[in-house]
């Protein structure tokens, strides 16, 4: 059956994006655009739309308009409501005016596309001897729990964790695995060099997952055979979480300097695993002579450095880019032999090979250095802090919980402090919770209020408030106790109000089982300007009693947040627009019509013909004067402190353009590592890694946020092309004279104020009173608007060799895998999981070139590999298609979607990217009959298994000659139910069976 609470979601949002309603047959088209499906009301139990909608009054209302055609409109549910009252009374104390709702139910803002939204959590144990059976095919073993020997694994929650597919081979069935991955090796290495005294070996498992998140992978004990050429293992027995690993006789293990032997130990057939000592005695020098041996240690002073900047970077960072972050931040050069020894880092970071063949380019991730005193002072404080809030009247009230969600939606109280905002969070659990409180609260009082007064409030007290305006009883805490009247503070809702005390009520302790529901953020961004009258009053007009979207940076006890307004065309950053309030409206630049400018310099020209320039004006001068003084600033420091360690969208910070530090805000994030930027001042976008940032000095803080943007945008003007019309070659005539020019003069025409557009008539010279000329004369006079189609010298497809074919493993077996794409049962695209970040690592990269390159007209063909941008990241793709109006038709050979792109958006896939196996796999699943699967069907297959990690276990394989045709057949399993395994084909068989009964 739908989801009826997803589809009421879906339909809430569509609606609140359309502030005059919507036509019921449009309705139709926009749920259909957002979802890619029909709205289901036949699966929801409705003969037609209109009586779905009818019953889904808290989400729409219909009504008919002028024309006689039914129109729906959002409808603000009792929730909202609810909150508007309680908000409204708030701002009525404050004498604010009435509060705004702004998007009852927010859209929720996209994940970065190479971030992944979830991690499988268990391993899929199959039970030995079992037969494939069941319906359809069946699969081996029975079903969830009822599977006799089915053994789960069960994983810590936590950042990292991810199952690791158990390898099935069938009985009688001999097979050889493949080698593991020189990562996992090399990974072993590392454990082992710090166990020089011996490690025991049921306790590998542990610490391989304790230090790189992961578990060691069961078939690293098995494989131990293969490796006779560096390593020997005598008889054992190991016993390691629940496979049972025995009677290995003359194994080869990990490395050549590496020995298992078996100890004298209580724990029987128990192995001790320790590198071997005499390493030298089994390798014969190869010369009488050698180099100067590099140091086997890190100095302290060296180790502390590299310590601070990986501090910086707990994402990870890439080991090439150490050296240079090294020379730019402590003034010295980073001693060649740590890149070429980078195990020497082990003791303060771990090292991941995402590209095996070239160790340099290693991601180095910071280990966590953990202080038990300081842990516990903090856990100590916080139990102090939480006793001293939360207990009151011999009651404790439990604390509240940040939302796991990345973006949960908050109504917005108050705040007289940007580090200290008073929000509440909104949806189930929370919003929902408070109100199903306070309607017991309304019946539980209700019955006789005389016996349940409180009659000697004191101070800190929590107790039970009527309101006056409606019939709503409030948790409360009484915070001053004067003759007649208390001030209390609405625990729930985040505001004072001095009360009657004859309103009090003793609180029951049943009401004391839900947290606090009003909490605090603090707005990333604006600490060093938190009580700026400016920021405050920007602040309160723009998220004051609204419903926002909030991303959450750090989960502290008051987390670190952006803000988002979502209820327009596009989303407004809150806390951009706060900081933008401490611009000197002064210092911006000079925009008057018919005024001429000299010495205007041309910074960047657009594909679309517009370009960005600076005039010369006091806040450019001065713009000049603080990046000089912050350029020798950096010169003279010699810290960390300056380095970008949290990006976010917004943010204003300083990037290199030309040699100099210039002013940059952060405008999108592409995971932790790679992101886009715009140099505010010059106008020009740029993808780069966060590395390159650095804060805003703190003396040159204030000045370089009092001065606004320097960059006018400007456009030809009486030109007869339009802006986003001009040719490939009219753009680059334009680069070579302006860009070039050291000395332009300009004169506005006019400024179209709503785009902060300036129409005008550039020069080369100074001689800007003769209008012809100007370069919009030349260029008018001139054919290259003629030549769009016949002369553009294009770039043929390159003919390069395709990427290897992603291995799979034997049939049988399982492979930990995400599904990306899902149309139905017969129809659906998977990635490995194992590889999913050598993808991210990719596309990262890809960025990093692809929008460095410049655009050049390119020869497009059918059935050819191209990189292709799509939204802001860019893409492995192949062509299928060339259409007549400069469409092509692309699919993501890495991701299963099909989409349409202009043919501008296109570029030559270079060899660099044509290493990694392209990570989409077309496949069907196994188990029920191939058939022309229906829309309900396809809906509940989507819901079970789109976007979500599961375990697969392969069926079949079809190749073909090229790697996007090629098919697998699998089962899908979703583990990650803490008590049984979840099949998918069992699902669909019983849904197709329900639905052949209902026919």
């Amino acid at each position: 059956m739908a989801d009826y609470e997803l589809v009421k979601k879906m339909l809430r949002a569509i609606l609140q994006s359309s502030k005059s309603g919507l036509p019921l047959s449009r309705l139709q088209a926009e749920y259909k655009e957002l979802t890619g499906e029909a709205i289901p009301h036949k699966q929801l139990g409705h003969a037609t739309l209109d009586t779905l909608l009818h019953s889904m009054s808290s989400v729409v209302r219909l009504d008919r308009g002028r024309s006689g055609e039914v129109m729906c409109y959002a409808t603000v549910g009792n929730e909202m409501a609810h909150i508007t009252k309680l908000a409204a009374r708030h701002h009525t104390a404050k004498k604010t005016g009435r509060p705004q709702v702004v998007n009852c139910q927010m859209r929720v803002k996209p994940s970065a596309p190479l971030v992944l939204n979830a991690k499988p959590r268990t391993s899929l144990r199959q039970p030995e001897h079992r037969g494939r059976q069941g319906r359809g095919g069946g699969r081996p073993g029975g079903h969830g729990d009822s599977r006799p020997g089915s053994m789960r694994e069960q994983q810590p929650d936590g950042k990292g964790s991810k199952p690791h597919s158990t390898q099935h081979t069938p009985p009688n069935t001999p097979t050889r695995r493949p080698n593991l991955p020189k990562l996992v090796q090399s990974r072993l290495k590392e454990v082992l060099s710090k166990h020089s005294n011996g490690l025991w070996v049921s306790k590998l498992p542990q610490l391989y997952r304790e230090l790189y998140k992961q578990d060691l992978p069961s078939e690293a004990l098995k494989d131990l055979e293969e490796w006779t050429h560096i390593c020997t293992v005598s008889s054992f027995i190991v016993y390691s979480s629940t496979v049972l690993h025995e009677h290995f006789e003359s194994m080869s293990c990990f490395f050549s300097n590496t020995q298992i032997e078996k100890p004298c130990s209580s724990k029987p057939q128990e192995l001790l695993l320790y590198p071997a000592k005499d390493i030298t005695a089994r390798t014969p020098p190869t010369s009488t002579s050698s180099p100067p041996a590099s140091p086997t240690v890190l100095s302290a002073d060296l180790k502390q450095k590299l310590g601070e900047l990986l501090l910086k970077y707990s994402s990870g960072l890439w080991a090439h880019a150490l050296p240079k972050l090294y020379q730019d931040t402590y003034k010295t050069k980073l001693p060649e032999y740590v890149l070429d020894n980078l195990p020497l880092l082990s003791d303060i970071c771990t090292i991941d090979y995402p590209m095996p063949d070239n160790p340099k380019r290693a991601i180095l991730y910071v280990k966590a250095v953990e202080d038990e005193n300081c842990n516990q002072e903090d856990l100590a404080d916080l139990r102090a802090r939480e006793e001293a809030g939360r207990r009151i009247s011999y009651q404790t009230v439990p604390p509240l919980l940040i939302p796991r969600e990345e973006y949960p939606s908050v109504l917005v109280v108050e705040a007289s402090n940007t580090n200290s905002v008073v929000l509440r969070y909104i949806g189930e659990g929370y919003s929902k919770a408070q109100e199903k409180l306070e309607d017991e609260m309304k019946e539980f009082y209700g019955q006789d209020n005389t016996k349940k007064s409180l009659v000697s409030p004191s101070s800190g007290q929590l107790t039970a408030v009527h309101a006056e305006e409606e019939e709503e009883i409030l948790r409360a805490q009484v915070c001053e106790v004067m003759s007649e009247k208390v001030k209390v503070y609405y625990v729930d809702h985040g505001f004072s109000e001095v009360i009657s005390k004859s309103k009090l009520l003793e609180l029951h302790e049943k009401f004391f089982r839900l947290p606090f529901q009003a909490t605090k953020c603090k707005l990333a961004g604006l600490e060093p300007f938190s009580q700026e009258p400016v920021v405050l009053k920007k602040f309160d007009s723009m998220a004051s009693g609204k419903i926002l979207l909030a991303e959450i940076l750090e989960r502290n006890d008051i987390p670190l947040m952006v803000l988002y307004d979502t209820s327009q065309d596009d989303d407004v950053n809150i806390n951009a627009a706060c900081l933008k309030a401490l611009q000197d409206k002064s210092l911006e630049s000079p925009m008057q019509v018919n005024s001429a400018y000299m010495n205007v310099n041309v910074t960047s020209v657009s594909s679309d013909g517009t370009f960005c320039c600076q005039l010369p004006s006091r806040g450019l001068t001065k713009l000049n004067e603080v990046l000089e003084k912050a350029e020798t600033y950096f010169h003279s420091q010699v810290t960390s402190e300056s380095l970008v360690s949290r990006p976010f969208c917004g943010k204003s910070c300083l990037a290199r353009f030309k040699g100099k530090w210039s002013r940059v805000e952060i405008t999108n994030l592409h995971g932790s590592r790679v992101l886009d930027i715009l140099f505010v001042d010059l106008g020009v976008q740029a993808s780069v890694e966060v590395i390159e940032l650095r804060e805003i000095p703190p003396p040159f803080l204030r000045d370089l946020t009092a001065i606004p943007p320097q960059a006018v945008k400007c456009c030809l003007a009486d030109l007869s092309v339009s802006v986003g019309s001009w040719t490939p070659d009219a753009v680059q005539w334009l680069r070579d004279r302006a860009l070039q020019c050291s000395d332009c003069s300009l004169k506005i025409a006019k400024v179209e104020e709503s785009k902060r557009l300036a129409h005008v008539y550039l020069f080369t010279s100074k001689n800007f009173h003769d209008l012809s000329r100007s370069l919009n004369h030349q260029l008018a006079e001139s054919d290259l608007w003629k030549h769009q189609k016949d002369t553009s010298k294009k770039v043929p497809p390159q003919n390069l060799a395709l990427p290897p074919v992603l291995e799979l493993p034997p049939a049988g077996h399982n492979i930990d895998i995400y599904v990306s794409v899902a149309c139905h049962p017969g129809h659906f695209v998977l990635q490995p999981w194992q590889d999913m970040y050598k993808l991210v690592v990719l596309m990262g990269e890809m960025i990093l070139y692809y929008n460095k390159t410049e655009e050049k007209p390119l020869t497009v063909e059918k059935n050819q590999v191209y990189a292709a941008k799509v939204e802001n990241n860019w893409h492995r793709v192949l062509v299928k298609g060339v259409l007549t109006n400069g469409l092509v038709s692309v699919y993501e050979l890495d991701y299963g979607k099909h989409e349409l792109v202009s043919c501008t958006l296109l570029r030559p896939l270079i060899q660099e990217f044509r290493q990694l196996p392209f990570q989409g796999i077309t496949a069907q699943l196994a188990g029920v009959k191939p058939r022309q699967w229906s829309e309900e069907a396809s809906i509940v297959f989507r819901n079970h298994v789109e976007k979500k990690p599961l375990v697969a276990q392969l069926d079949s394989v079809q190749d073909a000659a090229q790697p996007w045709d090629r098919k697998v057949t699998v089962f899908l399993v979703d583990t990650s139910q803490e008590d049984r395994d979840v099949w998918v084909h069992d699902i669909m068989a019983e849904f197709a069976d329900e639905l052949t009964k209902a026919a």
